[in-house]
Formats: structure tokens, sequence, C-alpha cells
């Protein structure tokens, strides 16, 4: 690790940052997490108890600074399929054992201009398309190049160009679910602010360009745009996402197709609590030429358990494409107590195909999370229940966080 630092901060040019004090911070983060599934069709439950720690170290000297950070993931009770080890008759918790290099990247920043090389986290807007997966033990991280300008104030260009996506798999990873997967990913937003709120435009091109990814049928490009924005409304305040995006099939994609994407969600905050109602919809490609196979709005990149429910069941879209109609409501305070950032929310989702509009099941979300010193704790319910796609299933999460 310290022969890293050196060779990246020698790869920064001469200059007045050279004559600056270098500063080390070192960066350090643990999650404790139990999760147990009840999946009907299958033979046993899982359960999972999984330690995740993170160290590293950033330096910097002026614009420049570089960080290295490593983890680890290991499973102190390993009842369930991680999706590569153990019984694939219990339910799947993508929390494989792993140990690997998260971050190792040089960063340029200046007001105006920022430049990240090397291995790092990217996520854009909501990380619908491109996200770290955060929710899960091991993540997802890039390596790239990504260099963010802001020509004007309130106009930001974001751009990215990533060769490797190192997946939540982790080093044990093989065939459809593998450690790393290569390809020219270009990743494209530019946000303005505008009294509305942050007004987005963005092209993603996803190649996913390994055989074993299902025939690289996940390669896509998607154009859109994206409001996000708030405004008073009485005591309260309302907030809004609105987007809209269009994907076809890209590079080695085997598939010719088309597929649109919407969303629209608003929520009511007074100030603790928060009402909400939002719709989303990943559509069924109507195109099918050559006699390629009707496919469907895809997003292999994204943060999925941040959207359509946390049952996971719709992380791939199926070919028929998916609504979620949902509503949600929750409440917030400052403090309880000792407690801070206490929070209770729960959602309902009603899952429909974009074709034919058949009924595909309904889910409950519930959590209560609250943070005590640096220790964070939550406790996370979900309940899916089947009407014609996959079957019934309980999850269970109880989680601690605590960062350096």
């Amino acid at each position: 690790m310290a022969r890293t630092l050196i060779l990246l901060l020698a790869l920064a040019p001469a200059g007045p940052a050279h004559a600056q004090a270098v500063q080390i911070k070192p960066l350090g983060e643990a999650r404790l997490r139990h999760e147990t599934v009840d999946q009907d069709g299958l033979a046993a439950d899982a359960e999972a108890l999984t330690l995740r720690l993170r160290a590293g170290v950033e330096a910097r000297a002026g614009r420049w600074s570089v960080l290295v950070e490593g983890q680890g993931n290991l499973a102190l009770v390993d009842q369930y399929f991680d999706g590569l080890h153990g019984a694939a008759t219990r339910p799947i918790i993508a929390d494989p054992e792993n140990i690997a290099l998260t971050r190792a990247q040089l960063r340029y920043a200046s007001p105006a201009f920022t430049v990240t090389a090397g291995r790092q986290r990217i996520g854009f807007d909501d990380e619908r398309f491109v996200g770290g997966v955060g929710f899960r033990q091991n993540g997802q991280s890039y390596d790239a190049v990504r260099a963010e300008v802001t020509p004007l104030k309130g106009l930001k260009v974001d751009l990215a160009y990533a060769w490797s996506v190192r997946t939540i798999w982790g080093i044990d990873g093989v065939g459809a679910r593998q450690q790393a997967v290569s390809g020219d990913n270009v990743f494209a937003n530019v946000g303005a602010q505008t009294p509305v709120g942050k007004l987005s435009g963005f092209a993603y091109l996803v190649d996913q360009d390994e055989a074993a990814m299902q025939g690289f049928r996940m390669s896509s490009q998607s154009y859109g745009v994206r409001l996000d924005g708030n405004q008073p409304l009485g005591k309260a305040k309302i907030a809004y996402q609105l987007s809209y995006a269009h994907q076809s099939d890209w590079h080695r994609n085997p598939n010719d197709y088309r597929a649109d994407y919407y969303f629209a969600d608003v929520a009511l905050d007074f100030g603790g609590p928060r009402l909400g109602v939002g719709y989303e919809v990943l559509g069924a490609s109507s195109r099918a030429i050559g006699g390629t196979a009707l496919t469907s709005f895809q997003t292999p990149l994204a943060t999925g358990f941040k959207f359509q429910g946390w049952g996971d069941k719709f992380l791939v879209t199926p070919p028929d494409g998916v609504r979620d109609l949902y509503a949600n409501a929750g409440w917030s305070w400052d403090a309880v107590g000792p407690l801070k950032a206490v929070t209770v929310q729960a959602a309902y989702h009603d899952y429909r195909s974009d074709r034919a509009s058949r009924s595909y099941g309904d889910e409950i979300d519930l959590l209560a999370s609250a943070r005590l010193g640096k220790i964070t704790g939550s406790v996370r319910y979900a309940h899916y229940r089947a009407d014609s796609f996959a079957t019934d299933t309980d999850k269970f999460w109880l989680q601690l966080d605590w960062m350096l």
C-alpha cells in the first residue's frame, strides 16, 4: 500500500502542490449484518451473519490526492447460497466472502475541474443506471477515468470511461457472476440548476463484454432526461423526481430492440412526517427483428436494491417489462433521547408487467433506523407476495454500521 501511494503521488506533475504539506487521512468502516430469507419453493431457509471491514488512507497535497482502500467480507454464519458457494436449495444472499482492493485512485480537484483516475466508486444521479451497489457487502467499483467540469455556475458536465466493472461477486466470481466484467463503458451526464430543480440530460453506454453474461445481451445504450427538485408548499415541502429514457441494443448485443423507461416520484415532507407516491416503468420492447427474442429495459450497473422493493425480485427486468406503482410513509426525528437521525418508514409496491399488464405480485417494506455516536443501527423487513412472477418471499435484516 505504501509503495502504491508513493507511485501515485509521483505521477502528479511538479508544481505548487509539492510545496504544500501532505495531509494524511485514515479511512475505516465496519458493517455487521444478520440477514434471513424464507422463500417458497426452496427446501430450506437462508441465514447469513456477515462482517465487512474496510480500511484505507487518503493523502492530499494541494489539489492532488491519492486514495487506497481495501476490504474484506467474512461469513460468521454461512447457512445460505451466496451465488457462488453453498447449497442452491437455500435462497440467495449475494454477499460472498471476499477480500479485495476496492479503491486505488489519483484525483486532481479544482473549483471548475476534477479528474479521477483508477479504481473508484461511481454513481450518477439516483444510481438507477450507474451506481455502487452500496447495500451489498462487497459493493461495486469501476476501473475508470472520470472528469467533472463546471464551466458555469449551476452547470456541470460529468464524463466517465470505465474499462472494467468490479462486481459484488468478488474474487471467486465465475461464469455469469464474474469478479469483473470488461468492456468500453461510456457515461455522460450534463446537469443544470433551474428554478424548478436540477435538469439533467444523460447518455449511458453499457458494454457487457463477456460472453458469459448471457451472450452480451446486457450491452445497451440509454439516452434520457431527469428533473429533480423541491418547492415550499405552505409549511411543508414538496419534492419531485421525473425521468424518461430510451434504450436500445449496443455493441455486440444480439437482440435488436427498443424500450422506454418512465419514472415519477412525488413526496410531501412536513418536517417529520413524510408521504410519497411513485410510478416506475421499465418497458418491454415491441420490436423483434430477424427472429430475435423480445426483450426489455435493463440496468445491469444500477444500485438495484434502491428500486422496486427490497425483495430484489426485479434486478433483471422480465421480458415483459415491469411497472411498479408504490406509496410510502415515514417519520423522522433529529433526536430521541441519546439517539440521532431516528427514522421509521413503510412502503407498498404493486408490480405488473408492462406488456399485457399482468399482475406479478405485491410487496411491503418496513424500516427503522437510528444513530448512536458513530454507530448506526437498522432493522429492515420485506414481504413479497407472488401472483404470476417468482414466489412468496420474506426477508429480514438487522444491521450495525460504524464509520471512523
